[in-house]
């Protein structure tokens, strides 16, 4: 059965966003729906990255929490950036960040925990993995959000996936 659904809940998804999009439940669409469903999965599972190994589940609570609170805090200060942008208008600015982390799903996950934190945008990672380049929305100094940023979310990420 692995063989041929190695990846049953995106079948499953693949099947009802078929349905959904065609709008039909006909006979045809539902056969057709079925065939994306199994052979989609199937011509793209090389392109699919291995499991990674998750380790240390007590860091990934507390980097979970961290990134919660840090999405409310930016978000505020973003906020009042925008608001008083008319007298002080925010200083963006990229920052390259080195990276010690070079595991793909740990850097996916930073990825993700940059485009989540309201001010700051991935913008490009070095082909050797070595470096970061971020855009931040309003910086006051770019060494302390460099520190911050290897602190709060690339050490966790060292622990968990390396």
């Amino acid at each position: 059965m692995k063989r041929l659904l190695p990846s049953p809940w995106l079948s499953l998804g693949l099947f009802g966003g078929w349905l959904l999009l065609t709008r039909s439940f006909s006979v045809g669409q539902v056969l057709l729906g079925v065939v994306v469903a199994v052979v989609m999965p199937l011509l793209m599972a090389p392109l699919r990255p291995r499991p990674g190994p998750l380790r240390r589940w007590s860091v990934l609570l507390r980097l979970i929490l961290r990134v919660g609170r840090d999405v409310l805090r930016s978000a505020l200060q973003v906020a009042a950036s925008v608001v008083r942008a008319g007298a002080h208008p925010p200083r963006g600015t990229f920052v390259v960040v080195p990276l010690d982390l070079h595991d793909v799903h740990g850097l996916a996950a930073l990825a993700m925990i940059t485009a989540v934190i309201p001010g700051t945008v991935w913008t490009e990672l070095a082909p050797d993995r070595s470096a970061l380049l971020i855009h931040v929305f309003d910086l006051d100094d770019g060494v302390a959000f460099i520190a911050h940023f290897k602190s709060d979310y690339e050490q966790p990420l060292k622990e968990i996936f390396e």
